[in-house]
């Protein structure tokens, strides 16, 4: 079963909100605006439920809105205050937000503000540290705004907001305030009907009703402006025909949290979120809380690890059914640091790393048991793969190759379990602690540094890795080789080096040899899937190019792997045969078509006016066969399990990383599938095996989501294996066996 720590994002809906539903579905199904019995029982259910939910807000007098949800509520809320801004006899300069108030609310400020013409300055009202306003700067230009809008409590870090202490900056002026009340229903008291707050939006779904149904709180004489007009539905101020089993869902949460017993009351739920505190830094020593949790609701925990990305942390949780976010839902897409954090002015590893778990109010003591168990697992999964630099491992040696990629540059560990050996191939600067984190952990010798060529793009980190093991570079050349040797030797593994200028004047091959002769060729910017590497740099040699060219032909052959120290479109490796296919100017010179001077000329106009790559990095090479893609590769679950009956061979690949395979495994297709367990980041260690394969047989391969495993089939079906496939959706859409649902509930 799962485990569900988002509740931040939505929730389950409540049993008896499911219950409430199907009924007005199936019994009170009629339009609230007729005036017939089955209409009138309609209306009386609506007026119960707002009735309810005055009570639970202490909404007193003011007027209650039934609509889709937060963001129409945010919307409508904006567009009734500048509307009345717009003909106020004296406007005011400023509308202000917290700085880390929801998207949803600077942009429909923002919009409103253009549409209506107001063209108001808009301004970000600063936060602490601690994730709190700045009381001082919203009091000193509050009597020059027109409208404030705040949070009740955060959704990315569950920071409660000082209303009392906004209110009382707002002594005397006269702009209207806006509270985003989506985080505190069912969690704080808003006494709505005690404050001066103008508007407060509340969304079902964030408190166990479906989608779709939200409130909209109106203070008596705060103006409005119907965002919805046409049927005259809620009194005028919204009109639709309104989303009947929704409101009878939303009645039914109110009723709940009225009874007093589904809900945890609050000391319970601290409790709660101190023992998942407890166990995350158990399983993460080094994990540091981004607020306070005296001031945030008990129900959300904000975090990071040092040395661990934000990305890692989700993937391995998710392999424990361990469902968790990277902040708000909205953005959670967007490979951007956290704008809530950026606003706390928390340092950059934090804001780029952190991670929200966030768990529901019904939560009970087995839930959480559960979840803390995993928790620590995932941790034992992450200090067994040498990944957390804060605690001490017993992983298991590692063995043979990785491959590590930023902004499209690669870098190759090397390793060899029995001779506990390592050689790291063009050093990234990013990957310095990470690559000597894991030599430590591994407690690995760093046999060689190297570097394929003088890069253009990056100094190499040779240096600063060796240092970083405190480990004497030695007499080396200047890509890192040492001299007077002809071999590195790594256990029954040897590379040798084979110079090929061109790219670069000390551009240079690595080989690696095992007792079956030649397995791969490290090949730098020489050969790139889809490129050859650019020969206008000051360092290149760009007559000598086409003559490498045929020398590494000579040396590897047409259908050894070659990989590169460039790989702009997750293609892996390739071979010179398979190059040759995709750029025409490589099988002209290395059949003898072009003489090395007109290669050269013709590469000069392939590289004349290249522009930056898609990182803002120096573009290594010219690509010139990227705009042909390949046929989809996606395998339906269905696909996949008629295609396991077709084919006993079939190879079922899972290319997770290993923190997240020792986590949990797909189920079982049946008799007669091979699987394996080949990461993403060693894929080149199988490659070629694959392409061997007869070429009927179906290879699938399947992580997470789907995404991994599209870049695996792709890349094989590059090499040639046309029946390399990728499970869509991956095992985010294999189905599960789960209990039943009111038992799975307490979330």
């Amino acid at each position: 079963m799962e485990i569900y720590l988002d509740a931040n994002a939505t929730t389950p809906v409540l049993p008896q909100a499911r219950e409430a539903a199907l009924a007005a579905m199936a019994d009170d199904f009629g339009n609230p605006s007729s005036i017939h019995s089955t209409g009138l029982k309609a209306r009386a259910l609506m007026d119960g439920v707002r009735a309810r939910a005055r009570r639970v807000l202490g909404a007193g007098g003011g007027r209650l809105l039934f609509l889709s949800g937060a963001t129409e509520g945010i919307q409508t809320a904006v567009l009734s205050a500048l509307g009345a801004l717009r003909n106020a006899p004296i406007k005011p300069e400023l509308l202000l937000y917290g700085a880390t108030e929801h998207k949803a609310v600077p942009e429909a400020i923002k919009h409103w503000n253009a549409l209506l013409g107001l063209n108001l300055q808009v301004l970000p009202i600063p936060v602490g540290p601690d994730g709190r306003h700045d009381l001082d700067w919203l009091r000193a230009r509050a009597p020059r705004a027109g409208l404030v809008c705040t949070m009740a409590a955060n959704n990315e870090t569950g920071v409660i907001s000082d209303l009392d202490g906004i209110e009382a900056a707002l002594a005397g002026s006269t702009a209207l305030w806006m509270v985003d009340g989506v985080q505190a229903l069912g969690k704080l008291p808003l006494r709505l009907a005690e404050r001066r707050i103008d508007y407060a939006p509340f969304s079902g779904h964030k408190l166990y009703a479906p989608k779709g149904i939200g409130l909209l709180y109106v203070r008596d004489g705060a103006p409005f402006t119907p965002l919805l007009a046409g049927g005259g539905q809620e009194g005028a101020l919204r009109s639709g025909t309104e989303n009947m089993s929704g409101i009878a869902a939303l009645g039914a949460v109110l009723a709940a949290l009225e009874d007093g017993r589904t809900f945890r009351e609050h000391a319970t739920l601290v409790a709660f979120r101190d023992r998942l505190a407890e166990a995350l830094q158990q399983a993460f020593p080094g994990l540091v809380f981004n607020a306070p949790p005296e001031l945030c609701l008990p129900t959300t925990l904000n975090f990071a690890v040092p040395g661990v990305s934000s990305k890692l942390l989700l993937d391995l949780f998710d392999a424990a059914e361990l469902r968790v976010s990277g902040g708000s839902a909205c953005s959670a897409a967007k490979a951007a640091p956290s704008y809530v954090l950026e606003a706390m002015g928390l340092p950059a590893w934090q804001t780029a790393s952190s991670v929200r778990l966030s768990f529901g109010p019904v939560a009970d003591r087995a839930f959480i048991d559960e979840a803390c168990a995993r928790i620590r697992i995932c941790g034992e999964s992450l200090r067994d793969s040498c990944l957390d630099p804060n605690a001490p491992s017993q992983a298991l040696p590692a063995d043979g190759l990785t491959r590590f990629i930023v902004d499209g540059a690669c870098c190759y560990l090397l390793a060899d379990a029995d001779s506990r050996r390592a050689v790291v191939i063009d050093p990234l600067p990013e990957l310095t602690e990470r690559l000597a984190q894991w030599l430590r952990c591994q407690n690995y010798e760093l046999a060689a540094v190297l570097d394929t060529h003088s890069h253009g793009d990056h100094a190499s980190s040779a240096s600063e890795l060796l240092a970083a093991v405190r480990q004497h570079r030695g007499d080396v050349d200047g890509l890192g080789w040492p001299r007077g040797t002809d071999a590195i030797a790594l256990g029954a593994q040897s590379l040798t080096r084979l110079a090929i200028p061109g790219h670069t004047q000390d551009s240079t091959a690595y080989l690696l040899h095992d007792p079956q002769g030649l397995r791969l060729a490290f090949v730098g910017d020489t050969v790139m899937p889809g490129a050859l590497g650019r020969s206008d740099f000051e360092q290149s040699a760009p007559q000598r190019y086409g003559a490498s060219l045929r020398q590494l032909e000579q040396a590897v052959g047409p259908h050894t792997l070659l990989l590169p120290g460039h790989d702009y479109d997750d293609r892996f490796a390739s071979t010179l045969a398979v190059e040759c296919v995709a750029q025409p100017l490589l099988a002209e010179v290395l059949g003898g078509r072009v003489d090395d001077a007109d290669f050269a000329a013709a590469k000069a106009r392939l590289e004349q006016g290249l522009a930056l790559t898609e990182y803002q990095t120096v573009a290594c090479g010219a690509r010139i066969d990227s705009g042909c893609p390949l046929s989809s590769s996606e395998l339906t679950l269905a696909e996949l399990t008629q295609m396991a009956c077709q084919h006993a061979g079939l190879v079922l690949v899972d290319v997770r990383e290993p923190y997240e395979q020792r986590l949990g495994q797909a189920p079982e297709l049946g008799r007669g599938v091979k699987r394996e367990a080949v990461a993403l980041s060693g894929l080149p260690n199988a490659l070629a095996r694959w392409t061997a394969l007869p070429a009927e047989t179906p290879v699938v391969f399947f992580c997470r989501s789907g995404n991994r495993s599209a870049q695996a089939a792709q890349a094989l079906r590059r090499l040639g294996h046309e029946r390399a496939w990728s499970l869509s959706g991956g095992l985010a859409l294999w189905p599960r066996i789960t209990a039943a649902a009111d038992a799975a509930f307490a979330i």
